[in-house]
């Protein structure tokens, strides 16, 4: 094993054991989505915090104090998809867990009523249940006010821009967005957190079918609205758990990918692929021809707005080109299929300013360009700012070091 982790021999790798558990550890703390089980024995019971860990299996005898520590080790809340932790006990000791709880906290609810006290202990299915119910009511509400017939390019309009020709509507719905992808998620996990015994928590089969269907819908939404936005990248870090989650709980078929992106952005993978990207966006995008304008729209202008301090005349002018292109669309001055050449054409000049042609070659770097489009295009002042920039930054560095080692 950590010959394969390190990469090397194993009678090299064997030395290595402290920097295996070292780096394994903060994986399983920081990218809980790489890394969903950690075996460990006599291990990680004090010391050790990783909130987002949702299960514990428990394969030894413990009592008392350690049994009590053990289970609160999936007791820290994450998020605001986590409310409790699961414990899966193989050894029953759960027998004496409620005298591990009193143990542990004697005399901390000395004052307080049975009742209360028992309240610390909770039916799962019932809580799972009850979570379940509110996370498909506040989904559902949230949607709401999207217009009839609710379809994908409703959902768009809604949560990016009514108008993407609307410089700050993109912007100004995020909160809105950001509320989308939170509580769908939170919907889908209550969903998979019951999935497997929602026969049990008092649903009826007729029920079970539409909240599937329900979770199904909400997940397409969701990718929909990120891919739309041009959220997706941004995102990218919950993926993992959330594609185990779904690919365990809600589609029957085998393992799919969320989406074939990787780590592209979509205007990149349009600059790089053409029109042919178009197969890589969700069904419900690519089969809506103004659903696959808004979207590419809505990319080009996020990306227009997170990169416009760095060069404001350069993306101003960015900006300009996608306004009249949308103007066009929408008059229908020109062909769909010009306008998809036009817009896969401003992508690359805005997502790559590089290969745009109006610059002369000696700007060989976006400092160089930034200088040039807003110093009045004057190539020699650039170069000559760009030149004194960085001989004060290295005479500056100088003196630092010597300063250093004096």
């Amino acid at each position: 094993m950590l010959a394969d982790f390190f990469d090397e021999p194993a009678d090299r790798a064997v030395n290595r054991v402290e920097e295996f558990e070292k780096k394994v550890k903060k994986k399983f703390v920081e990218n809980p989505g790489q890394m969903r089980l950690l075996i460990v024995v006599d291990k990680l019971l004090t010391g050790f915090d990783a909130p987002s860990a949702t299960h514990l299996y428990i394969d030894k005898k413990m009592q008392n104090h350690g049994l009590f520590q053990a289970i609160c080790r999936v007791n820290r809340l994450d998020d605001d998809d986590k409310e409790y932790g699961y414990i899966i006990d193989y050894k029953d000791l759960f027998n004496s867990l409620e005298s591990s709880i009193q143990d542990y906290t004697s005399g901390a609810f000395d004052k307080y009523d049975k009742e209360d006290v028992a309240g610390l202990l909770e039916d799962r299915l019932a809580k799972a249940k009850e979570r379940l119910d509110e996370t498909r009511e506040t989904v559902k509400a949230l949607c709401e006010n999207v217009a009839s017939p609710k379809d994908t390019a409703a959902y768009i309009q809604y949560f990016c821009a009514a108008d993407t020709s609307d410089k700050d509507a993109l912007k100004k719905n995020e909160s809105r967005r950001l509320a989308l992808y939170k509580e769908s998620g939170s919907f889908m996990h209550a969903y998979g957190a019951l999935a497997n015994e929602i026969a049990e928590a008092d649903y009826s089969p007729e029920e079970i079918a539409v909240i599937k269907a329900e979770v199904q819908y909400f997940l397409n939404v969701r990718t929909e609205v990120k891919m739309a936005s041009g959220d997706y990248i941004d995102m990218k870090v919950y993926e993992p758990s959330m594609r185990y989650m779904i690919d365990s709980y809600i589609r029957a078929e085998g393992s799919q990918k969320v989406s074939a992106f990787d780590n592209l952005s979509l205007i990149q993978l349009f600059v790089e692929r053409g029109e042919d990207a178009i197969k890589e966006l969700p069904e419900g995008i690519r089969n809506n021809d103004e659903a696959v304008a808004e979207t590419i729209e809505n990319n080009i202008r996020k990306v227009i707005i997170d990169e416009q301090p760095v060069n404001p005349k350069y993306y101003e002018k960015m900006s300009e080109l996608l306004d009249a292109l949308i103007r066009e669309r929408k008059e229908q001055a020109t062909e769909y299929k010009d306008y998809l050449k036009k817009i896969i054409d401003l992508s690359g000049k805005v997502s790559s300013p590089e290969t745009n042609s109006s610059y002369p070659k000696s700007l060989s770097s976006s400092a160089k360009r930034a200088l040039f489009d807003n110093l009045g295009r004057d190539e020699k002042l650039a170069i000559e700012i760009d030149r004194k920039y960085w001989k004060q930054k290295r005479t500056v560095g100088v003196v630092s070091l010597l300063r250093k080692k004096k």
